[in-house]
């Protein structure tokens, strides 16, 4: 497991993108992890949405979304460096 962990919701619109292949090919550091319901009631019908390190990431689309996801990773890999 990774020191960085990614929730997803399995009703998310991230699903739209291959979100976990994507972010564990690019940082071994990533765990991608899917869940049934992260209780975020409603958002992610709405929006593209994750959870980074116990943060809310969302965004108006998947490929929107997936940068800001990028760029808190980053901010997270920051503090082991």
């Amino acid at each position: 497991m990774g020191i960085i962990i990614v929730e997803i919701c399995d009703g998310s619109l991230i699903q739209e993108i291959e979100i976990e292949r994507i972010l564990e090919a690019e940082y071994p550091e990533v765990a991608v992890i899917e869940s049934t319901c992260l209780s975020f009631c409603g958002i992610c019908a709405r929006r593209p949405y994750a959870i980074v390190n116990g943060k809310r990431v969302f965004a108006k689309t998947a490929a929107e979304c997936l940068e800001l996801i990028r760029q808190r990773i980053e901010a997270e890999l920051e503090i082991y460096a």
